[in-house]
């Protein structure tokens, strides 16, 4: 019905082994003054009506739940990665749309997420890319649960790329976002603690601009 309020939801996750960072969890690397995590809640507070966080099982369910008041819940295919993750989260998400993003992402913008949200009348996601469709940002996307799900049945592969190919998407190339993110630091993932140094040395340089 024209007019429905749509809720919206964010799926978090923070199950990755972080090999790349040194079997260190992502979630509580500090930028900022906060840890990964605390910004991603901060931020998306501003535009999804329910956060959920999806861990690797009971026993980072624990350690997450110490840092923070929001639903968690466990990964129910463990070694799925993240595709699975999301299935995880759309079974437990209330919203008519979700968000999905990765918590080695701390510069995550709420002005390109709520466009995001805005985009997908009329598809089963909205998901940015750059320069075409060959490099996708899956993970930092809007999806509705139900399409979500059914596409996670129908992959052989459970990869986030497989996914993709079961879902009506609507492929944003990212420079559209540049207006209220010119830099594109929403999509900055930190996957090695030299990535974290790296965005941090290029906020001092900004500082003394």
């Amino acid at each position: 019905m024209k007019g429905e309020y749509v809720m919206r939801s964010a799926i978090i996750l923070v199950g990755g082994q972080g090999r790349r960072a040194g079997g260190r969890e992502k979630f509580r690397f500090i930028y900022e003054g906060e840890t990964f995590l605390s910004r991603l809640i901060i931020t998306l507070d501003e535009v999804v009506d329910e956060i959920l966080i999806v861990a690797r099982d009971t026993a980072q369910c624990a350690r997450v739940a110490e840092m923070t008041h929001v639903r968690i819940v466990p990964d129910r295919h463990q070694g799925v990665g993240p595709a699975g993750g999301l299935q995880a989260g759309a079974l437990e998400a209330r919203g008519d749309l979700v968000f999905g993003v990765a918590c080695d992402m701390p510069c995550v913008k709420a002005e390109v997420v709520d466009r995001l949200f805005r985009l997908v009348d009329g598809y089963d996601a909205v998901i940015p890319c750059w320069g075409g469709t060959t490099m996708l940002e899956p993970l930092h996307a809007v999806y509705r649960p139900r399409a979500l799900l059914s596409a996670y049945e129908a992959s052989t592969s459970h990869s986030l790329r497989s996914l993709t190919h079961h879902l009506n998407v609507r492929y944003v190339d990212v420079d559209t976002f540049r207006d209220v993110d010119p830099e594109l630091r929403t999509f900055t993932n930190i996957n090695r603690l030299e990535d974290l140094e790296e965005i941090q040395a290029c906020l001092e340089d900004d500082a003394t601009v």
